[in-house]
């Protein structure tokens, strides 16, 4: 480092000192972060962050990291807005200006073009650009992080870290554990166990969430069972080998849904409508006894801000009378 920017770097930390605006002081860093590929050192703390997975981007908006662009998912689908992004946090995006990389198939040049000083990728689910690892990593340190295996608060804390945001991670998870709180005090439970999915009306099948998933934890956490599957039941966990989902379809769609309550994540009326109409399905105690529940469209992927709107919709639903 020559004296020029080393001055500047001096000047500019003593600034953000002065006005107590870092979560992580410069003594902090460099700091050392590992993934399945490698250990890296973040030289400092990260200033232009690409999302790669619109999954991943929630959580860092949550925690104020200064993430600038994000790969986007389908426009205008019943997950996300017309720009691509997940609906629970559309608003927070459009206020950041936050900027668009592609719909669905990933790009390297749009990466690179967004001059990044930190690159973050998903290691599965629709949304991965992993096939892509050889050629982001030249561009800027290049990390893979698992969404699949743990609770949207892992992913919060570990992102926290990454960024030098665990202020923001901390306060955020603070702020939901006081809601969840509230909310599980003054909620009567359905008929237990649940089943939680992703319902697909048209393709007759559903992904189911497991225990593992961060959908999963949160229920679980609020004092709900997660119905396990019948013995034998041969359902497919493919999908680029995700811990969070259990694929469900043809026959093994009603076997597999065996909870006396069903919830639906990134769902609405329609598609308890649906559910409710499926002669395949009628049998089903949790359909005869209209126990299926419609959490909200906003909550395909679990987050800070979906996670909040969760606990609001099985507020309303199940609040003791």
């Amino acid at each position: 480092m020559n004296f020029s920017s080393l001055h500047h770097k001096t000047l500019l930390l003593g600034f953000v000192s002065l006005l107590g605006l870092s979560s992580a002081t410069a003594a902090d860093w460099p700091r050392q972060v590992s993934d399945s590929r490698s250990t890296l050192t973040l030289e400092h703390k990260p200033e232009r962050i690409v999302s790669t997975s619109v999954t991943l981007t929630g959580s860092l908006l949550a925690i104020d990291a200064p993430v600038v662009a994000s790969g986007a998912t389908t426009p205008n689908n019943r997950v996300a807005d017309g720009q691509g992004f997940l609906r629970q946090w559309s608003e927070v995006a459009k206020q950041r200006k936050l900027a668009r990389l592609y719909i669905g198939e990933p790009s390297a040049e749009a990466v690179a073009a967004q001059m990044p000083d930190l690159i973050l990728i998903s290691a599965t689910g629709g949304d991965s650009a992993l096939a892509l690892y050889d050629q982001l990593s030249p561009i800027a340190p290049t990390l893979i992080i698992n969404y699949d295996d743990k609770s949207w608060q892992e992913l919060l804390t570990q992102l926290g870290h990454i960024t030098g945001q665990e202020k923001e991670a901390s306060a955020r998870i603070a702020s939901f554990d006081k809601k969840l709180a509230e909310v599980k005090q003054h909620i009567t439970l359905p008929p237990q166990p649940v089943s939680a999915m992703v319902y697909t009306a048209a393709a007759h099948s559903a992904n189911l969430w497991t225990p593992e998933s961060a959908q999963g934890k949160l229920l679980e956490q609020l004092g709900f069972t997660l119905a396990t599957l019948p013995e034998g039941l041969h359902a497919s966990q493919s999908q680029g080998k995700r811990h969070d989902i259990i694929q469900l379809g043809g026959e093994n769609l009603a076997t597999g849904l065996n909870g006396k309550s069903l919830f639906l994540f990134a769902g609405d009326q329609k598609d308890s409508d649906a559910i409710y109409a499926n002669p395949l399905l009628s049998h089903l105690p949790a359909v005869q006894q209209k126990h299926v529940y419609a959490l909200g469209t906003e909550t395909f992927r679990l987050d800070y801000y979906s996670a909040m709107l969760v606990l609001e919709r099985l507020s309303a639903l199940f609040s003791a009378k």
